[in-house]
């Protein structure tokens, strides 16, 4: 019997990725690997785990196996700072969403196809979705604004109204649990405060996040660029353009912070259209399929 760590030794020797097929792990992934549900996307990806620093890809046929420098439960901010800078992140997502929907990739196809409702209604969504986009590119300004100033506040509020009602017995009037009540009564005041802040206040607290993310990326892979091509085993010349870039924006992100934000917000709309695309064209490949089915069981 062989597991996956019996084909990992090469990443402690500078190898940034190793790909195992699948018939060569008969074993099946221990406990110690835990699905991962949000990663930097890549093209051909099934589900991701990760044990500690260790962190898989599936695909169809292969593992595809990286070795994080920062284990993300335990160093957070310090994984995203080096392992998932923000341009890679855009940069890796836009690649992936291309990938799928020029048809490299089937992974949304197989992942949906038993899912009657997105068969039904793919195209529905996927439209809305392509128009939700559309609205994000063509007026930033406008979306920036309602998503701080109303679909958060709003969605703060709901899930504190949601909180409040949770377990109430209404006839006889009940409450379990008063605790439910204090936290929904919070984050219904929270929702209201969020609403009331200034949109200035919202605009410095996300260019000081950014900036602070992008300036400690640039810094991170600098100083790992500036030790040799040994020191980035993920790729040389790919991480120093990161960071040249992360450096750029962050400049950038002081001197023209609306220009940067409307940036983000324009590239936001094209992945939301993506994905819109990718629904329509999956839902209609299904739909083939089922005909094709139909007329010919066989």
């Amino acid at each position: 019997m062989s597991k996956l760590e019996d084909f990992l030794d090469p990443l402690h020797k500078g190898v940034w990725e190793v790909v195992i097929p699948k018939e060569t792990v008969t074993d099946s992934l221990s406990d110690e690997w835990k699905r991962s549900p949000i990663n930097i996307p890549s093209p051909g990806t099934i589900a991701s785990f990760r044990n500690g620093q260790y962190h898989v890809h599936e695909t169809k046929t292969e593992w595809r196996v990286h070795l994080d420098r920062y284990d993300p439960s335990v160093h957070p901010v310090l994984h995203l700072i080096d392992d998932a800078p923000l341009f890679l992140m855009i940069s890796e997502t836009i690649v992936t969403l291309f990938s799928e929907a020029r048809g490299k990739s089937d992974n949304i196809q197989s992942s949906l196809k038993n899912q009657d409702m997105f068969v039904k209604n793919g195209s529905l969504f996927g439209f809305i979705m392509i128009l939700i986009g559309f609205t994000f590119i063509i007026d930033p300004d406008m979306v920036y604004y309602g998503i701080l100033h109303i679909i958060v506040p709003l969605a703060v509020i709901l899930v504190g109204i949601l909180s409040f009602v949770k377990n109430v017995q209404w006839k006889p009037l009940k409450i379990p649990h008063i605790k439910n009540q204090v936290n929904g009564i919070a984050l219904i005041l929270i929702g209201i405060i969020l609403h009331a802040f200034p949109i200035i206040i919202w605009s410095l607290i996300l260019i000081s996040i950014l900036g602070i993310w992008m300036f400690f990326s640039a810094a991170y892979l600098l100083n790992r660029v500036r030790k040799g091509k040994s020191a980035v085993p993920e790729g040389f010349y790919s991480r120093l353009a990161i960071a040249v870039i992360s450096l750029i924006l962050f400049i950038a992100i002081f001197y023209a912070p609306a220009a940067i934000i409307e940036l983000l917000m324009i590239i936001a709309g094209v992945i939301i259209m993506l994905i819109g695309f990718i629904l329509v064209t999956t839902t209609f490949s299904l739909e083939e399929r089922t005909e094709s089915h139909l007329f010919n069981p066989s």
